[in-house]
């Protein structure tokens, strides 16, 4: 079985961060494992509080992970801080170096409230995006990253010069019939990716659960672009199967478990 760690921050109510990223890890076969950087008190609604977890927990949770099992991908969500950035670049360059990395670069919650503090912004582009595979920024996240706006071959040629080894420019903020995503890779042309835009207000946790499905191709060795392709298409149904559950009164999660039959396996363990 392959094996992905999620260095991220907890919801507690599921939609998104590890919880999410968990999910999607095991919908895709592979063996899942979270280093929790921030515990966040927060709902479909909204997010009302930020608990950054202590440095010297943070890494002791990767160090004691990767003394045990090494991970086939990793998956790089909120890290709330500069100094939790600090920790995790400074580990992973010593024990990461061969293993494929996705970097969401996480600013804002569905919901619009912060999650990555002002001075924190420099550090995740000096320390963390030279160690990326991938970064998958949304429109917002990549203006922030480039320092100015454009179009999203702009902003991602802007954050491949920052050191990533590719972005994918991710369109749900956009507007228009298709959501188009732009998969940039340095010294090869830009790859779109682009299927029906759903009318849902069930979005919450769609940033984290695509790079985690990003991750989990990666770890099971598909290659990047194709990687992207079947995360694209799988948190596209996730979505859609979404679009009438009413889970919270505010944005509702994505249904992660789209693809499972929950009654045969219900019958299968009640056999």
């Amino acid at each position: 079985m392959k094996t992905c760690l999620t260095i991220a921050g907890s919801d507690c109510s599921g939609g998104a961060g590890i919880q999410a990223d968990l999910k999607t890890f095991t919908v895709f076969g592979c063996y899942g494992m979270s280093v929790i950087t921030a515990i966040t008190a927060q709902n479909t609604c909204g997010v009302s509080a930020c608990y950054p977890s202590e440095l010297a927990c943070i890494k002791e949770q990767l160090e004691v992970i990767f003394d045990d099992i090494r991970p086939d991908s990793i998956k790089i969500g909120m890290l709330f801080s500069s100094d939790i950035i600090s920790v995790v670049a400074d580990f992973l360059k010593e024990h990461a170096k061969d293993i494929p990395i996705v970097l969401d670069p996480v600013m804002l919650a569905t919901s619009g409230d912060k999650l990555l503090q002002p001075d924190a912004v420099d550090a995740l582009k000096t320390q963390l995006l030279p160690l990326a595979t991938l970064i998958t920024p949304n429109l917002p996240e990549a203006v922030e990253l480039a320092g100015k706006p454009g179009d999203p071959l702009v902003l991602g040629r802007a954050c491949l010069a920052l050191g990533a080894q590719a972005v994918l420019i991710k369109g749900g903020h956009d507007q228009g019939e298709e959501a188009k995503d732009v998969l940039l890779q340095k010294d090869e042309e830009p790859h779109c990716l682009s299927l029906s835009r759903l009318d849902t207000k069930n979005t919450h946790g769609t940033g984290c659960t695509l790079s985690a499905a990003i991750a989990s191709g990666l770890a099971r060795g598909l290659s990047l672009e194709n990687a992207c392709e079947v995360a694209k298409k799988y948190l596209f149904e996730a979505l859609k199967s979404a679009q009438t559950q009413q889970i919270g009164s505010g944005c509702g999660p994505v249904n992660h478990a789209w693809c499972l039959d929950t009654t045969r396996c219900i019958s299968a363990v009640s056999a």
